[in-house]
């Protein structure tokens, strides 16, 4: 199989051998990258946009929240239109709106114009991500797609630390006096190289029995997502007023309308946005209620320490990103042993993530109890350290177990739902964590308001660690 002069390549039928080479795999590794690191980027630069823009904080919220429920609503649609179409289309498609609208939030006048170009940032990521998984499923085989999804796992949780990093480093060097809007405007080069790399690199994979789209129930997942995510995610800035209440009282009713009509859509020999037999597979079921904890957990502490840490302990962004970097680096080597160890222990190495993690965040939580308000990097070290090897024994071997069985023909969907399960635990996670600890903090003072986020979050460890024990006991 050779490039034509216009440099597509040919559809992978089922029986074809992996098309996916080195270069192609590093180009939709960075794809996956771009989005998460943007969800995680803001979070040192909000403070600075809020006053550069003249911002309160419910437009703030908006900033992270917008992007994040746009991107949690179209992921699975996302992965829909990857199989429809073509996941290479789709890539190199949502890579280039992603590039366009990262220009247009750097390039925002006001702060409504910077949520409405993140709503449109996120709903390109949803296009371009999960292309990224279904790519791997369909163009990947043995133990060369086993490395390959190891490789997703450790750059999607290195992504999520490195972007609160950058975020600060960014705003601090103030490059050409472009402030915080260099978080932004950082994209458009890497998209630029991501797309002649993926036109050059990434093979085109479809499923060989595309169906339509489920308009009946792509819609009512979007109402399902936006009634769970908006209240929860703008609830507290705005005052909890009315209709954040009825949106919450919606959501179970919407959530169950979805579910019967995509098991009418299933049993009728239809495919539904999202199969209700997808859920059939028991890896897929038990990997996704694993990382659902996981995922709150994660996003929250990200949160909740970027605040304490420039509000509380008076740190500039600099300092209260690279406090994180011992996590980032210790994630990033542990992950790079983790196919060895699941091949020699299987998924109890996730337990044994889980119970290092419970570790790490029990150090964090006690120096944040006795060093108040001397923390930063060499202070959060050893907690942060551990903790970040406990994460990268968890997270990437939970993406492999979730996708394991799930047929190439549905690598998309699959995908889809496995990346918007995440993204939506990401979301939850901010807005329950970040919203318990800022409610805190006026009546109890920032050091007890962390301290006893921190301790909500091991409780959730702990579940995590516990539902580990329930996984299949080899990875497929």
């Amino acid at each position: 199989m050779t490039e034509t002069g216009t440099l597509t390549t040919p559809v992978r039928s089922p029986s074809a051998p992996p098309l996916l080479g080195g270069l192609g795999l590093f180009t939709v590794l960075l794809g996956a990258a771009l989005p998460l690191i943007d969800f995680f980027i803001v979070n040192v630069a909000l403070p600075t946009i809020g006053r550069d823009l003249n911002a309160g904080e419910a437009v703030l919220e908006l900033v992270v929240a917008g992007y994040g429920v746009s991107y949690a609503v179209l992921l699975v649609l996302g992965g829909r239109l990857g199989d429809l179409f073509g996941r290479r289309q789709l890539f190199l498609g949502g890579m280039a709106a992603f590039g366009l609208t990262s220009l247009a939030c750097g390039l925002a006048p006001s702060a409504w114009t910077l949520v409405a170009a993140r709503v449109a940032q996120g709903a390109a990521s949803a296009a371009m991500l999960p292309q990224v998984l279904a790519t791997i499923q369909s163009a990947t085989a043995g133990g060369r797609r086993a490395k390959a999804m190891g490789l997703y796992g450790a750059t999607a949780g290195l992504s999520m630390v490195a972007g609160q990093i950058l975020g600060g480093l960014l705003v601090a060097a103030d490059i050409a006096g472009t402030g915080w809007r260099a978080v932004f405007l950082v994209n458009v080069p890497v998209v630029v190289l991501g797309l002649v790399l993926a036109a050059r690199a990434v093979p085109e994979t479809r499923s060989q029995h595309p169906e339509p789209i489920d308009t009946p129930g792509t819609v009512l997942l979007a109402l399902s997502l936006l009634t769970l995510l908006a209240p929860l995610t703008e609830g507290r800035a705005a005052g909890w007023p009315l209709w954040t209440w009825l949106s919450l009282a919606l959501f179970p009713l919407v959530a169950a309308a979805f579910y019967f009509v995509e098991r009418r859509e299933d049993r009728a020999g239809r495919t539904p946005l999202v199969p209700p037999s997808l859920f059939a597979l028991t890896s897929l079921r038990r990997g996704l209620i694993m990382i659902v904890p996981f995922s709150i957990g994660f996003s929250g502490f990200m949160f909740v320490i970027a605040v304490a840490l420039q509000r509380g302990a008076g740190l500039g962004p600099v300092a209260a990103g690279l406090a994180l970097a011992p996590m980032a680096v210790v994630f990033f080597f542990t992950s790079l042993c983790g196919p060895r160890l699941i091949a020699r222990y299987g998924t109890r190495v996730v337990t044994a993530g889980g119970l290092i993690q419970v570790v790490g965040v029990a150090l964090i939580t006690l120096t944040a109890w006795r060093s108040w308000p001397d923390l930063g990097m060499w202070e959060l070290l050893p907690g942060a350290a551990v903790a970040g090897a406990g994460q990268a024994l968890q997270l990437p071997v939970l993406i492999r177990i979730v996708l394991s069985e799930v047929p190439a023909a549905r690598a998309g969907v699959g995908s889809g739902v496995m990346a918007t399960t995440q993204q939506s635990a990401l979301a939850v996670g901010v807005a329950t964590l970040g919203t318990l600890f800022l409610s805190l903090v006026p009546g109890h003072g920032m050091r007890d308001a962390l301290v006893t986020t921190l301790l909500v979050q091991l409780a959730g460890v702990v579940l995590t660690t516990a539902l580990s024990l329930r996984l299949p006991r080899t990875v497929g």
